[in-house]
């Protein structure tokens, strides 16, 4: 990543009504925010890394232009490898089919072949534990059996750079421990990490490496147990 900016356009005025008072009392329509100003990092293979900062430090932002759901306004991303993003779990699910062609869509989504999701789709219903709803539409699973589902099929995925969004808070403490290992093996493996999270104790032991961004911009790159202390200091 270098010289990396993000702005977004905020418009002032929903209706046409609005519009035109706006017009008439010359007040702008819209404004703009820099998400992200003149942000560079790499990281290498293998690495493990924590995106750090307060809520609208762009922390998250950084992470949808990883993955690719962004582009940059100005700077360059590049990648190397299939990138997974937990980010927004379950996107690609529609309520109105079965646990069981949710995972063969959503599957598809992140890139996987039919050969792959068959080879998987035993450890993905095992992993979920909603093996005895597999077969019901979506549309009648609690949030927690849907966010179970979704977040097994995600981690199943075959990746090379792995994106976790606070994606821990998932189901109950067996399952979120039984996650967060899930994570750790595919790290011990050789995949690289890129994790947002609120829970600094978790980053502190998950990860080597912290980046802090302030209002868009690096704050601090280096160890992530200092970087968490610089955050816990704020």
């Amino acid at each position: 990543m270098d010289g990396v900016r993000k702005t977004f356009l905020f418009r002032h005025t929903h209706s046409i009504k609005e519009t035109v008072i706006a017009a008439v009392r010359r007040k702008p329509l819209a404004s703009t925010f820099d998400a992200l100003e003149n942000v560079s990092f790499t990281i290498q293979q293998g690495e493990s890394v924590a995106l750090l900062g307060f809520n609208g430090s762009g922390k998250s932002t950084l992470l949808k232009l990883i993955s690719g759901v962004l582009r940059p306004d100005a700077g360059e991303i590049r990648t190397r490898g299939r990138v997974a993003g937990l980010i927004e779990v379950g996107a690609g699910f529609h309520p109105d089919l079965s646990g069981r062609e949710n995972i063969y869509l959503n599957a598809a989504i992140l890139g996987m072949s039919k050969a792959e999701i068959d080879s998987r789709f035993d450890d993905i219903v095992a992993f979920s534990e909603i093996e005895k709803f597999i077969d019901t539409e979506v549309k009648h699973y609690s949030s927690g059996m849907f966010l179970r589902l979704a977040f097994s099929v995600a981690i199943h995925t075959e990746v090379d750079i792995l994106l976790v969004d606070e994606i821990l808070s998932v189901g109950d403490e067996p399952f979120q421990r039984k996650c967060l290992e899930r994570i750790r093996e595919l790290h011990r493996q050789g995949k690289t990490l890129v994790v947002v999270s609120h829970d600094l104790d978790m980053v502190a032991k998950l990860c080597d490496r912290g980046i802090l961004v302030n209002q868009g911009t690096l704050e601090f790159d280096g160890d992530a147990t200092e970087a968490v202390a610089r955050m816990r200091a704020r």
